[in-house]
């Protein structure tokens, strides 16, 4: 991509509009998840997405969770669908530079959690959650990550996090190929 410009090289048929260029914090909302460990966890329940999940079993969508539960107490926060997260802490910057889009409401979001609510006329929660994973997003991100031993990520850095993006059927456009890489026939790259 050119980024004089903003037009990428390569583009879907039909698309011909300039990506736009903002930071995360123009785009979204922000919060955190609240106060569950893997301590808490119960063989029914609630489900809950904790952070461990996004380096154990990481999905770039999280569809459904059949494995972990626990007993919901006051302060609880839940999932809406589209929402993104993000770790608050893991034990590397590469680690934590991750995210995943919640396609499921109503589960429990565990603390350490960073949480994205993208404005959805605007952000495709896929599109976004594959920036910060794999795009210019995740080196940002992993530059803005700060510890030692235990390394932490702000939702205040995540706010300054610059996204370079398409008109929103144009992200869902390469979500869906990103997310499903065997009907991929050329090289792709988000930005």
């Amino acid at each position: 991509m050119k980024n004089e410009n903003l037009v990428p090289k390569v583009r879907f048929k039909g698309f011909s509009d300039p990506w736009e260029q903002r930071k995360l914090k123009l785009l979204a909302d922000f919060s955190k998840g609240a106060g569950y460990s893997k301590k808490d966890i119960i063989d029914q329940g609630t489900p809950i997405v904790l952070y461990g999940r996004l380096y154990t079993n990481y999905q770039v969508n999280i569809t459904t969770i059949k494995d972990t539960f626990v007993k919901v107490r006051p302060g609880s926060v839940f999932s809406e669908c589209n929402d993104v997260i993000v770790p608050a802490s893991g034990e590397t910057a590469e680690d934590i530079a991750r995210a995943s889009h919640v396609c499921i409401s109503g589960a429990v979001l565990g603390g350490d959690l960073n949480i994205i609510k993208p404005k959805i006329n605007i952000i495709d929660s896929s599109f976004l959650a594959l920036c910060i994973s794999n795009g210019q997003q995740n080196k940002e991100l992993i530059k803005r990550a700060q510890g030692k031993s235990i390394v932490h990520l702000h939702n205040s850095d995540l706010k300054q996090v610059v996204l370079k993006y398409p008109s929103k059927r144009n992200q869902s456009m390469i979500a869906r190929i990103l997310i499903k890489p065997t009907t991929l026939s050329l090289p792709m790259r988000i930005n």
